[in-house]
């Protein structure tokens, strides 16, 4: 178990969970799809009406398609389970996400277009992980050092604080791209 043991006797209620697919399509385009379930280990009352335990609470659905420049040109949202008759009328409001970067403001974009009561919260907050998925994604298709024979930026670099290019990882593995400018630097100097 990754995480300490509980310093409490405890009993699990909710359960919360979200999966995430990447996929190349032979079209030369990308799916990314992601759900996100929530269930109850026990009989919850909602003003819609009981949910029996284990039986979905929220059961969603996106899928993004995007191009190679990370943009989204279709995306799509259904809901297959809901607390309240009407939730499932937004989905098809997520198609302004077309025309989106993942890589360049999406998340605000994002919030702009479906925060608050513009969208549902839940498949508002699985959108903001799919940007992390499309890039693990494509870093599936490439090696770590694409382009770094060509003279341009291997792909992982300064994305991340361990492979920022004055940490004491770049320079052993990407000695070509290290600054030497960090404080991990300076500990190794």
């Amino acid at each position: 178990m990754p995480l300490s043991p509980p310093t409490a006797a405890r009993r699990k209620i909710h359960n919360r969970r979200i999966q995430l697919e990447g996929w190349k399509r032979e079209d030369g385009l990308w799916d990314i799809e992601g759900r996100l379930t929530d269930t109850k280990d026990h009989d919850y009352s909602l003003g819609s009406g009981i949910r029996k335990a284990g039986d979905a609470v929220h059961d969603m659905w996106v899928r993004i398609t995007i191009d190679q420049r990370f943009n989204v040109v279709a995306a799509e949202a259904h809901s297959a389970a809901v607390p309240y008759p009407g939730c499932e009328r937004i989905a098809p409001s997520y198609q302004k996400l077309v025309g989106l970067n993942l890589m360049r403001d999406f998340r605000r974009n994002v919030h702009e277009l479906f925060g608050s009561v513009k969208g549902c919260s839940h498949l508002t907050e699985l959108l903001m992980v799919l940007p992390a998925v499309a890039f693990q994604t494509f870093a599936s298709d490439m090696t770590e050092t694409t382009g770094y024979d060509a003279g341009q930026k291997p792909f992982p670099l300064d994305k991340c604080h361990a492979l920022e290019t004055t940490t004491e990882i770049v320079r052993r593995y990407y000695p070509l791209w290290y600054r030497g400018e960090g404080e991990d630097a300076r500990k190794k100097d």
